[in-house]
Order: C-alpha cells, then sequence, then structure tokens
C-alpha cells in the first residue's frame, strides 16, 4: 500500500505512482493529477475534501490523508457552530492533542456518545413485521395468504415493540463502526468507541445505501443531540464508500469543507440576523429564474421581512464560497448571485468568502436599469472564534442596511 499525505490545495509534487495507481486516483476523483516532466506525478487536493480514504483495485492500493489548510482547532470551530452551536462549548476538545482532522472528530463522537449513554441506553417504540409460532399484534392477512398459502403457522404479524432498536440508536451504533474502521486512531478513543458499541447491543445496522433513518429532537434524546448530529456528519461523510463497476474500492472517510463552511455561514448569520426581526430560510428552493419554473435556484441563505399586508417578503440573500476571493470578484459567483437578486426583486447580494486579501468588501454594481449591486465579502477564518462571528454580524449589519453603503 502507498501511502499519499496532502494538505487541502497545496500541490505535492514528485508523486511515484504505477500506472494502475494513477487511472484509480483519477476514477475515484478526490483529488486532481498532473503529469510531471520527470514521468512522476502532482497531486493537489482542490475537491474541497478533507480526511482519509483507501482507494484499491486488483493492482494498486493507495491510502490519501488530506489535511485541512485550517488549523484543526478551527475546523473543529467551525464544524461545532454549524451543529447549533453546542458541540465543542459542551463536550470541550483539546486540539492540542490531535494533529489530525479524523483523530480528533472520533475522540470528540467516542466522548460524547459514551457520556451520553452512561445514563442509560433510549428505547422506544419501533413498528416489527415478522413471523411467528403464536400471534402478536395484528396478522397481516395478504401477506399471510400470499407467502404462507393457507398455512396456519408461522403467522406474519405487525407490532410495536418497546426496545433500543431506533433511530438515535441505530446512527451513534453507525458512527461507531465507522471510525472504528479508521487507522491512527489512538488506543484511548478505541476502547471508547468499542464500549459505546457493546452499550449498543441489540440495535440494528444501518443498511448500506439507505437514508439515514429520521430522529426528531426531543426532550427525551436531548442528551443525544451533540453526538446524534456529528454522527449524521461522519455517516455522510462516509459515502465515498463504494464498489465500483470497474473493481475500484474506495473505504474511507471525506468531510466536504465547502459543506462545512456553508453550513457555518449559513447558521451564524441566521443567528446575527435574529435581532433584527424577521426570519431566514436556508437553501430556499421556492424560487426560479424563469416564468416556466424549469430553472430553479438554491441561494445558501434567504433572509425575509415582515412586508405589506403582514406577508414575509426576501429582503437579503447570501451565498457561501468555500474559496479565495480575487480581487475583481469571480465572475461565475457574481452571475450567480445576479440570479438569485433577479428572481427575488432585490436590489443588492452578498458573497461570502473563506479567503482574500482586504476586509473591507468589494462591491459591484451591475451595468444596466436592474441596479443590483453585488457585495463580495471575505472571512479571516485564522482569527479568533469571537473575532470570525464578529466578521459574520457585520455582514448580517450590511444586509439589513444597518451600515451605510460605500460609493
Amino acid at each position: 500500500m502507498t501511502p499519499i499525505e496532502l494538505t487541502e490545495y497545496r500541490p505535492l509534487t514528485g508523486v511515484g505512482l504505477t500506472a494502475e495507481q494513477a487511472a484509480a486516483l483519477v476514477t475515484c476523483d478526490l483529488v486532481s493529477l498532473k503529469p510531471d516532466p520527470a514521468g512522476t506525478w502532482t497531486l493537489t487536493a482542490d475537491k474541497g475534501l478533507v480526511g482519509a480514504a483507501r482507494v484499491a483495485t486488483r493492482d494498486a492500493d493507495v491510502e490519501l490523508r488530506i489535511a485541512p489548510k485550517l488549523p484543526i482547532r478551527r475546523v473543529l470551530f467551525l464544524l461545532g457552530y454549524a451543529q447549533n452551536g453546542l458541540l465543542w462549548q459542551r463536550n470541550p476538545v483539546d486540539a492540542r492533542e490531535h494533529l489530525d482532522l479524523l483523530p480528533a472528530i472520533a475522540f470528540a463522537f467516542a466522548r460524547m456518545a459514551d457520556r451520553a449513554l452512561a445514563q442509560g441506553v433510549l428505547l422506544g417504540y419501533h413498528t416489527v413485521e415478522e413471523a411467528l409460532p403464536v400471534i402478536r399484534g395484528r396478522i397481516r392477512e395478504s401477506e399471510q395468504m400470499r407467502r404462507r398459502f393457507g398455512a396456519p403457522l408461522p403467522v406474519e404479524v405487525v407490532y410495536d415493540d418497546y426496545s433500543p432498536d431506533i433511530p438515535e440508536n441505530q446512527i451513534l451504533l453507525g458512527a461507531t463502526r465507522r471510525l472504528l474502521r479508521l487507522s491512527g486512531l489512538e488506543a484511548t478513543t478505541r476502547g471508547l468507541l468499542h464500549r459505546v458499541a457493546a452499550r449498543l447491543d441489540g440495535v440494528s445496522a444501518l443498511v448500506p445505501g439507505r437514508p439515514l433513518p429520521h430522529w426528531r429532537p426531543s426532550r427525551l434524546n436531548s442528551r443525544y443531540q451533540g453526538a446524534l448530529r456529528l454522527a449524521e456528519l461522519v455517516l455522510r461523510g462516509g459515502s465515498y464508500e463504494l464498489d465500483q463497476p470497474h473493481g475500484i474500492r474506495v473505504d474511507g472517510l471525506m468531510l466536504r469543507m465547502w459543506q462545512i463552511f456553508e453550513d457555518f455561514v449559513t447558521r451564524a448569520l441566521a443567528d446575527a440576523l435574529t435581532p433584527y426581526d424577521g426570519h431566514c430560510h436556508h437553501q430556499d428552493t421556492g424560487y426560479h429564474l424563469d416564468r416556466a419554473r424549469t430553472m430553479q435556484l438554491r441561494p445558501d441563505l434567504v433572509y425575509y421581512q415582515q412586508g405589506p399586508g403582514g406577508r414575509p417578503v426576501p429582503a437579503a440573500i447570501a451565498d457561501a464560497k468555500y474559496k479565495t476571493a480575487t480581487t475583481n470578484g469571480t465572475d461565475s459567483d457574481i452571475y450567480q448571485v445576479l440570479a438569485y437578486c433577479t428572481a427575488l426583486d432585490l436590489a443588492e447580494g452578498h458573497l461570502v468568502y473563506a479567503a482574500g486579501t482586504g476586509s473591507a468588501p468589494r462591491i459591484h454594481r451591475i451595468a444596466g436599469s436592474s441596479g443590483i449591486t453585488v457585495h463580495q465579502h471575505v472571512l479571516d477564518l485564522d482569527r479568533s472564534p469571537d473575532e470570525v462571528l464578529a466578521q459574520t454580524a457585520h455582514v448580517a449589519e450590511r444586509m439589513c442596511g444597518r451600515i451605510a453603503q460605500l460609493d
């Protein structure tokens, strides 16, 4: 197995790969490859993914490890705030003990899940359909006729069972097993994860390829909620486990940094906009660019205020971009926000970037009679959490018109 360690968006030159290894990496599309004149390769982790994955075929075996460009403590802050702002504050993680992102996340999840289960495994009702030698619950008459051809036993029944086999525990168990498959975990973390798995004895495993079971926050599962949100992040990040038809297997845990940044921006802006009357919609799909409603739009954040007659109307939109803002703006991003403003009948739109130069927003006034203005903001994620949140609050104030616009 060939180990390859990359840093997000930082090219690694002179990588020796066989033809089979290069073909496997091109096919899985986790990184970009470019041949070098010396017969080696330049690899760049430019897909917005961080984590670890093993790419294997019959003739090739490569282990990819992609570190985020941000310090681990900053990534944990973005993750935690996006998950309702409670993840790390209630369950502090000393990021200095973990130089890699995945071990840090695994440790945080293991400790949170272990603490939640220490108070007892949550029980609940779930529907069971099975064949029994005695009647329990209701007989499934159509199934009895179709499967048993008139035989009296066994009986096809359906009943509600009170047990630990509920969505909350299934999600925790799925994330635990996913994390146990990672390499590089400390013995303490593995011990906690094994203890979590043992406490969830009797819980059924998740079915690969199926959507995660739905759970609803409530008073009963309040002690589970932090661990559940992190578990869902782990399980959704594990979607790169697949058997491809051309014999390539990709198994690992890759987190989408662009999604983490987008979740953080929308959550932080929504919180900052709370004092200004109104409400926010994330990923609002209720708008289309054309009158035939065939070109659906999906702005990351739409801020609504009360309009005439008490009906909520769009007051501002924002779109998050996990990329570096250029001096003159990125054309495609500006076109995208221009489309949002046109469809929502707004005079201004806002782009929020993860990197760039300068603290003052760039302003792009669109030519023509529409008079639309696009504001380009940059968050300095290397700052402290309080400073980053202050930056998002500044963007929220500009979205509300509380800051005078510059000419």
